[in-house]
């Protein structure tokens, strides 16, 4: 935890990640760890004093990940809201690491459900992405869509392949949240 004059600054990390069946340069892989989750993990490592929250859905999407893919791209599509497992209240927080994978150019829906329903205002977001190619694609976009008053610092596109040995990368992460 920092200190900035008297008041110690908080910082969260809340993700969502996919395990199980998972598309890896190029092949199909059974993940029991999802991407998202180890670059998450790493963050944590490094920030000690940062809190944890997971984004799960209450309905979880197929194990194959083929259809999971088209499940996702239906609620892009029907601009969908999954209803969450449990929540997390921001408001104690000034920085938010947010992590996703990148689902068909942009954030799943899930992190929409948690991002909308709360208020961001003045808060620091330092998104982080897990892709096989597609980069950050629309998700800052989203991001900035759904918290128009926060301060969204520039987005970090791992390539799911390199999540475990993503070091560097992490440690820009955890620079950008000090």
């Amino acid at each position: 935890m920092r200190l900035l004059g008297f008041m110690a600054m908080k910082t969260l990390i809340a993700f969502y990640s996919r395990r199980g069946e998972n598309y890896v340069s190029g092949d199909i892989k059974v993940l029991k760890k999802g991407n998202t989750e180890c670059v998450a993990e790493m963050i944590k490592e490094q920030l000690a004093d940062a809190d944890v929250f997971q984004i799960e859905t209450v309905q979880t999407y197929s194990d194959s990940y083929m259809t999971c893919i088209e499940e996702a791209k239906a609620e892009l599509h029907a601009g969908e809201r999954p209803v969450l497992k449990a929540d997390c209240d921001p408001s104690a927080y000034d920085t938010i690491i947010l992590g996703y994978p990148n689902w068909w150019g942009h954030v799943p829906m899930c992190v929409l459900t948690w991002l909308e329903a709360h208020d961001f205002a003045g808060k620091t977001i330092i998104p982080f992405c897990t892709h096989e190619g597609s980069g950050m694609g629309s998700t800052e976009k989203d991001i900035r869509t759904a918290c128009l008053l926060a301060n969204l610092k520039p987005g970090t596109a791992i390539h799911g392949t390199n999540a475990p040995r993503a070091q560097k990368s992490v440690e820009a992460i955890v620079a950008l949240a000090k």
